[in-house]
C-alpha cells in the first residue's frame, strides 16, 4: 500500500486517537509491522484483548462487533490523523511513520501508581530539603560530609532515571505480546 506524504498529526489528533482503548489496542498490534495487515486479523486480536480471551476463543459476534467498529469508525479516524493507512476497499491497514511518534504521548499509569512527572517533582522536593538541611548544618545531617549527601542525591536521581527508562520501554506501545494496560488486569 502506498503511503502518501501526509502532514504530521497534531497533538490534539493524537490525543483523540489515543482516547479510545480499542484504537490503542489496534495501534499496539500494528506497531512495528512492515506489511499491511488484514482488517479481520486486527479485529480478532483487538476483540481477544477486549474480552480477555485468546484469538481462538473469540466468538463470531465479538469479532464482528469489533470489526464493524474498526471499519466504520476507528480506522478511518486513525487514517485521518495520519497514524495508519487504511484501505477500506481492500480491507487492509498498515502503520505510517507517524505511529513512531505516538509513544511520546503514552504514559500508562495504573491503579495506585503515580505519574513519573509527580515522582520527579517529589524527589526534587526531598533532595532540595535534604541539601538545605545539610547546608544549614542541621542535626543529624552533620554526621556525613556535604559531598556524601550530594552524591546520595545524584545517585537517587540516577537510579530513578534507570528505573523510569526500563519501565517506559516495558510499557511502550507495540512492545510485548499484549498492550501494557492489560498487564495486571
Amino acid at each position: 500500500m502506498e503511503q502518501s506524504e501526509a502532514p504530521e498529526p497534531t497533538e490534539d489528533e493524537l490525543f483523540d486517537v489515543l482516547s479510545s482503548r480499542r484504537r490503542r489496542y489496534a495501534l499496539h498490534m500494528l506497531k512495528g509491522r512492515e506489511e499491511p495487515v488484514e482488517l479481520g486479523d486486527v479485529a480478532e486480536q483487538v476483540a481477544a484483548w477486549e474480552y480477555g480471551e485468546t484469538v481462538a476463543e473469540v466468538s463470531y459476534d465479538e469479532r464482528k462487533r469489533v470489526y464493524t467498529a474498526l471499519q466504520q469508525s476507528h480506522l478511518p479516524k486513525m487514517d485521518d490523523a495520519g497514524v495508519v493507512s487504511f484501505d477500506k476497499n481492500r480491507g487492509v491497514v498498515e502503520p505510517t511513520p507517524a505511529l513512531e511518534d505516538v509513544r511520546v504521548y503514552m504514559d500508562v499509569v495504573k491503579g495506585r501508581e503515580i505519574p513519573w512527572s509527580d515522582y520527579y517533582l517529589g524527589l526534587s522536593g526531598v533532595a532540595a530539603t535534604l541539601l538545605a538541611a545539610v547546608a544549614l548544618g542541621a542535626w543529624p545531617f552533620t554526621a556525613l560530609p556535604e559531598l556524601a549527601w550530594s552524591v546520595a542525591v545524584v545517585a537517587a536521581f540516577a537510579v530513578s532515571a534507570v528505573v523510569h527508562r526500563h519501565y517506559a520501554q516495558r510499557t511502550a506501545l507495540g512492545r510485548g505480546p499484549t498492550p501494557a494496560e492489560l498487564d495486571d488486569e
